[in-house]
């Protein structure tokens, strides 16, 4: 027997493509909005919320038994709260330009649906193995449509991934022929600034939900 069972892992898989939390849910919108103009960014941001998410999923389900039900979008809160400032003093420590281009953003996990949703909708009522497979699945699925958001927004808008030029130099020129830019450049392609501005984040969201809803008819409402 494998180590996790078929419900298991469909806790991690079901949130990759039929229960996206973005594309499917519609949670965690801002974000993809905000942060995806760099490949990067979308990354770090990512992973910290992998992190947030798998380890606060475990907190609250381990405390769900003593948290009055009054209080626990307050104990939600302090919890995610804190793990989100250890995620800010990481980035600060080891990667400081980084922390300043996230900014703001990081704090506002604090606020992200897909964290407080999971914490209401699931570690609550589960156990915390279930709990931590829940929130690594969903992270993962929110993780994926980012990094593809940034892929192309920072590819087509500046010709770059990772800050590295794929596309070509467009400020080369050769020395002989006197003609500007090298790969595609050269051929007379541009960037298209667009790319690189939040609105077109929601058009490349809206892309992807069109792709993946056509694939499975069976995600289109009547």
């Amino acid at each position: 027997m494998g180590l996790l069972s078929k419900k298991d892992a469909s806790l991690i898989l079901d949130p990759l493509a039929d229960n996206n939390p973005i594309t499917i849910q519609v949670l965690g919108i801002c974000s993809a909005l905000a942060i995806t103009a760099e490949l990067k960014a979308s990354i770090v941001m990512a992973i910290s919320v992998l992190f947030v998410l798998g380890i606060g999923n475990v907190v609250i389900s381990l405390m769900r038994n003593i948290i009055p039900s009054k209080i626990r979008i307050i104990v939600q809160l302090i919890v995610v709260a804190a793990l989100v400032i250890i995620v800010d003093l990481v980035l600060k420590a080891f990667a400081y330009e980084l922390s300043k281009t996230l900014s703001v953003f990081v704090g506002l996990i604090i606020t992200n649906c897909i964290i407080m949703g999971r914490f209401e909708a699931f570690a609550l009522g589960n156990g915390p193995w279930k709990s931590f497979l829940d929130g690594i699945g969903n992270s993962l699925g929110y993780g994926v449509i980012l990094i593809i958001v940034g892929f192309f927004r920072e590819l087509l808008g500046s010709g770059t991934l990772l800050g590295y030029k794929v596309l070509g130099d467009p400020n080369f020129i050769d020395p002989v022929t006197k003609l500007k830019g090298t790969g595609l450049y050269a051929l007379g392609y541009e960037n298209n600034g667009f790319m690189l501005l939040s609105p077109m984040a929601l058009i490349v969201v809206g892309i992807i939900i069109w792709v993946q809803r056509s694939r499975n008819k069976d995600l289109i409402e009547d």
